[in-house]
């Protein structure tokens, strides 16, 4: 290490940043005077070099390691591991990564606190960090020149910006382009308008288990729960259900659902119910509703570890209520996208609520997040979404 080079001193025994690239406050003996969201250099307690990363002393979780190599954290490294992120999801494909999908997935593409999706010709850039968002501009430029310059739009979340100390920009930065995106999930149409919704516009690691559920709906009445815009319902209906009920509470994602799905021209055949899922699951089991497939993907019930017990009670209880809602040789897909949640306690949970439900549901698959939202085996946190898709006899 350079003298004068920013520097962040771990305590004795804090060895986990050598594997793991998030380093916490209390892991830190000491930091030079470097200024929030700067590269920093991480030595061990004894002056050992064991890499470079993004310092803001804001969030309790004040560094994230980008290399583990002595090298510069600079533009040249961004666009190296952009430019490897970008070739792992056009590997096979001879015209480049996937028109609808995830290019960069921050840790584990090496790229902690950035998120890059791409919707047919925009791209759309999140920053989760101070770090990214301080070399957003070099991210931009990077990517147009990865990607036949295609036109960059900024998407921060809120709750990254107010944790992390920065302004959130919604908004092109690098050239420009519609307001409003369609795009083709195999063979079902999504309008996305951009810097608006959850996410950067659609729940990109379900497209597999939204085509998963098109092969399964033929003839069937489909629930598709927390339906957000619709994405599973536009998928049953495509395959052949005989109608969806969509039970969403947000009155933006209510009407993004009645677009996608007039768009696909399966409204005729969709009902939205602006309820409480919770309520509507308990309505529906009063009244003697049936359903063939049911899908159960809501949003995270345990943002931290405080919030496990009350988030399983959650997951009982919908899963509970969908099984009894559930017909003979009917399909329930149910996910947690809660990382506090892990695969064994989420699939206890499940297992309980068919104990109580007095059914015997077998396994047909245990479900994940899409290939391109790959997985770190050292950074167990790039594994957040977990699901099983459950049949009765």
């Amino acid at each position: 290490m350079k003298r004068g080079q920013p520097a962040l001193r771990l305590k004795r025994g804090r060895d986990a940043a050598r594997n793991h690239p998030w380093i916490f406050k209390g892991d830190v003996a000491d930091v030079s005077d470097v200024e929030p969201g700067a590269a920093v250099t991480v030595v061990d307690s004894a002056g050992r070099f064991v890499g470079r990363g993004f310092y803001n002393p804001r969030p309790a979780l004040c560094c994230r390691v980008v290399t583990w190599a002595d090298e510069p954290l600079d533009s040249a490294l961004l666009e190296r591991r952009l430019r490897s992120a970008v070739a792992l999801r056009a590997r096979g494909a001879s015209d480049g990564p996937p028109a609808l999908g995830r290019l960069v997935w921050s840790e584990a593409d090496g790229l902690p606190g950035l998120v890059v999706d791409r919707y047919g010709p925009v791209l759309i850039v999140q920053c989760l960090t101070l770090g990214m968002a301080r070399v957003r501009a070099a991210i931009a430029d990077a990517l147009a020149r990865l990607l036949d310059d295609a036109p960059v739009f900024a998407a921060d979340e809120d709750a990254a910006a107010r944790l992390e100390g920065f302004e959130v920009v919604r908004g092109w930065i690098r050239g420009a382009g519609p307001e409003t995106v369609e795009v083709d999930e195999d063979g079902v149409r999504f309008a996305v308008t951009l810097g608006t919704g959850h996410k950067t516009g659609l729940y990109l690691d379900q497209r597999e288990n939204r085509v998963r559920i098109a092969g399964l709906a033929a003839g069937r009445d489909v629930l598709d729960a927390f339906c957000y815009t619709a994405g599973f319902a536009g998928h049953a209906l495509r395959g052949g259900a005989r109608r969806a009920v969509c039970i969403e509470s947000s009155p933006e994602a209510i009407t993004a659902a009645r677009r996608n799905l007039a768009l696909n021209g399966l409204a005729a055949r969709a009902e939205i119910q602006a309820v409480n899922v919770f309520d509507e699951l308990r309505r529906l089991e009063r009244a003697g509703a049936r359903f063939g497939v049911i899908v159960l993907d809501p949003p995270p019930f345990a943002r931290s570890r405080s919030a496990i017990p009350a988030a399983s009670r959650g997951y009982k209880e919908i899963n509970l209520r969908a099984l009894r809602i559930l017909e003979p040789g009917g399909h329930l897909l149910t996910f947690s996208c809660s990382h506090h949640v892990s695969d064994s306690l989420f699939e206890d949970i499940c297992r309980e609520a068919a104990a109580d439900a007095h059914l015997r549901p077998r396994v047909v698959a245990h479900l994940t997040q899409s290939p391109d939202h790959p997985v770190l085996l050292n950074v167990p946190e790039t594994h957040y979404l977990k699901g099983l898709h459950l049949q009765l006899p």
